[in-house]
């Protein structure tokens, strides 16, 4: 069997504390790799993005769907002592703890870091917050649209003419969530040599301004900040959108070798031999010109013409496609990304599966996303060892809420 096959995080435990999207995209990620993610959420409502659409499919948000695969669902009430005991005793059998609470709300409630990693030195705990867990904006709520803001991002994106214009995907929690999996990946490499688990601080605003790469660069060696430049390469032409007779395609005019096999593609020898476009820099300065010459050429025929020239060439292209495209593409679907899964109160989910793959093998099929509280029982057996009576003395005490819920007793 090859080793990807029994999943690399096989038999490591996850306490995802976590709701909305940036911490559960991270946790997602970690399930996918196999580590057991046990989804902490609150009686009666559970995570709020549950309740995030339209659309919903059986009752069931599509939006929390889309970043709760390869978890199971344990109701705890954590303004409960009973709860917040029962939190400190899975820590104390977990390798990791995720949180994205605001800075300072565990703490509060005696679930800080360092009250659980007294039950268990080998812990790491993760947390992801809008801004960190120092600074002077510290304690200020995280949002995706507010981060983008504030990360810089929104003021570079968008057309030159018009006003800043957000990543059309949550893009501030994605990033925070795929640098939180890392983050988590490197603290148990870590952990195996030390044999001691430790802090791990994300936060999405720093997740964000190192998006910024090049344009930092350029504000450091120059001072001014580059501002909107739409669909345009601030140092490469044309590397950049074109409308074609039938919808949008993006080419990538990347160096001069690709500027020669561009030109021959459409025929235009006296163009490649215009001094004044001769080299990358040339035409960077002169993208304006250029852009007005070659429109009309793009306007000419449809996008899967021009896909289909530039490709033969070796000249870098692609549509611009939509959103229903993208999922229903061939390329997808051939390579196992595009799938589903059954769900019972939503039926065949589909989905885009994770984007690692091991060994040339296609992802292994996904869990469906729980049901609120549905693993309760089974997770409390699994991870305490706990008995029946033993989870309906805690229901007792308050630690499912303040009374039974149809999930807890499943």
């Amino acid at each position: 069997m090859p080793w990807s096959d029994a999943k690399p995080l096989a038999g490591v435990r996850i306490l995802d504390l976590c709701r909305v999207v940036s911490g559960p995209f991270a946790t997602m990620q970690l399930g996918d790799l196999g580590a057991d993610v046990v989804k902490i959420e609150e009686p009666g409502r559970g995570d709020e993005a549950r309740t995030y659409g339209p659309p919903f499919v059986g009752g069931e948000s599509a939006y929390f769907l889309s970043i709760n695969r390869n978890k199971r669902s344990c109701v705890v009430d954590l303004k409960s002592e009973a709860g917040r005991e029962l939190i400190v005793a899975l820590a104390s059998t977990a390798d990791v703890v995720i949180e994205n609470f605001r800075p300072g709300t565990l703490d509060r409630l005696g679930l800080g870091y360092e009250t659980l990693r007294r039950g268990n030195e080998r812990l790491i705990y993760c947390a992801i917050s809008g801004f960190g867990q120092a600074g002077p904006d510290a304690g200020r709520p995280g949002y995706d649209l507010i981060v983008q803001g504030e990360s810089g991002v929104m003021d570079i994106t968008g057309d030159p003419d018009g006003p800043p214009t957000k990543v059309g995907t949550s893009i501030a929690d994605l990033v925070t969530g795929l640098y939180g999996a890392q983050a988590v990946l490197s603290a148990l490499m870590q952990r195996a040599r030390t044999g001691t688990g430790g802090r791990v601080d994300v936060s999405m605003l720093d997740a964000m301004a190192s998006l910024l790469t090049f344009n930092a660069g350029m504000y450091f060696a120059t001072g001014i900040s580059p501002r909107r430049r739409g669909n345009a390469h601030p140092t490469i032409s044309p590397y950049e959108t074109f409308q074609a007779a039938d919808g949008w395609i993006n080419v990538g005019v990347a160096n001069d070798r690709f500027w020669t096999s561009f030109c021959r593609a459409l025929d235009l020898p006296d163009l490649a031999a215009q001094a004044e476009f001769a080299r990358a820099s040339d035409r960077a300065a002169r993208r304006h010109d250029l852009k007005a010459i070659l429109e009309p050429i793009f306007l000419s025929e449809p996008r899967e013409h021009w896909i289909s020239l530039f490709s033969g060439a070796g000249v870098p292209c692609g549509a611009i496609r939509s959103v229903g495209e993208v999922c229903e593409a061939s390329q997808l679907s051939e390579r196992g990304v595009a799938r589903s899964f059954a769900h019972p109160a939503a039926g065949d989910v589909r989905y885009l599966a994770s984007a690692v793959r091991f060994d040339d093998q296609a992802p292994p099929d996904a869990v469906r996303p729980p049901m609120l509280g549905e693993h309760t029982p089974a997770v409390l057996a699994d991870w305490l060892d706990l008995d029946t009576a033993a989870v309906e003395r805690l229901n007792a005490e308050g630690a499912f809420g303040r009374s039974r819920t149809n999930e807890t007793a499943a």
